[in-house]
């Protein structure tokens, strides 16, 4: 392992489409029913050789230390690999945190696949796949980030075939964030018919979603953060021809045919507490 090696691995975060929460299960999970689509919205992360493990972020708000999901990451990926050796990590922070788009999810997927480069392991993916479940529900998702279903804990990923979206996607992320136990704390569960969303993805278009397509997550969130809801109703006034919360929130976006409208959207919260992002 030479001292110039360096590996550099891009994060994305996670959109969901369709958030069904099924059930609470004995371990006190829930089971929910989800589609994960990664977006071209990316933390970056860089990975050099050392002695010991060692995180630097660029966003000083965030710990480095072991509760960060990448030194979790890179401490079970240097057990499970036997490897007694270090590394630095420099984490460039971009993708908001606690707004439901999968960003320190996504950052310890990636810090398992830059560390395997960096030391030079072959892990199988069922073993990488056990490691990510221990991080996070979402994190085996980020592995490989293909359009996939999520079921279980959001673990059990089925990998879909077809997922035609529109060609622009804007994110509008407010300044508050929203408790993911909150979130399921203030759940009332649903008795209701809810679509395969696989099949709602290989057989439909956004233009079908609309009113069919639903995060459950948006009734009890909307209710206690009615902004968000306010947001919604903006990026559909843009043109949107589907919009939802992403996850638990705090971010929601919104599906445009045409770049236009998806660029005002990105620019309605100009003078507001929002953030708006286009991405292509």
């Amino acid at each position: 392992m030479g001292s110039e090696q360096i590996v550099r691995v891009s994060a994305p975060a996670k959109i969901n489409l369709g958030l069904h929460v099924l059930g609470k299960r004995p371990d006190g999970y829930h089971n929910i029913e989800t589609v994960f689509v990664a977006i071209g919205w990316c933390d970056e992360l860089e990975f050099r050789p050392s002695d010991t493990l060692e995180l630097i972020c660029s966003d000083p708000r965030l710990p480095t230390d072991k509760t960060n999901l990448c030194m979790a990451a890179a401490s079970l990926m240097a057990k499970a690999c036997g490897v007694d050796v270090g590394a630095t990590i420099h984490l460039e922070k971009h993708i908001p945190y606690g707004a439901g788009l999968g960003g320190g999810s996504s950052d310890a997927a990636a810090t398992m696949r830059g560390l395997s480069r960096l030391w030079g392991v072959t892990v199988r993916d069922e073993e990488l796949v056990a490691v990510a479940a221990q991080l996070g529900s979402d994190v085996p998702f980020f592995l490989n980030a293909r359009p996939s279903v999520g079921e279980g804990r959001g673990e059990m990923l089925t990998a879909l075939e077809r997922v035609i979206l529109p060609p622009f996607v804007t994110v509008v992320v407010p300044n508050v964030q929203v408790s993911t136990a909150d979130a399921y704390a203030s759940l009332r569960p649903e008795k209701r018919t809810r679509p395969p969303l696989g099949t709602m993805m290989s057989s439909g278009e956004a233009t079908d979603w609309k009113g069919v397509l639903r995060n459950e997550f948006e009734a009890s969130i909307f209710s206690m953060v009615p902004e968000l809801a306010g947001i919604k109703e903006k990026l559909y006034d843009a043109g949107a021809v589907y919009a939802s919360m992403s996850g638990s929130g705090s971010a929601v976006y919104g599906l445009f045919q045409d770049e236009q409208g998806a660029s005002r959207a990105a620019q309605m919260g100009k003078h507001r507490s929002w953030y708006g992002r286009m991405l292509v």
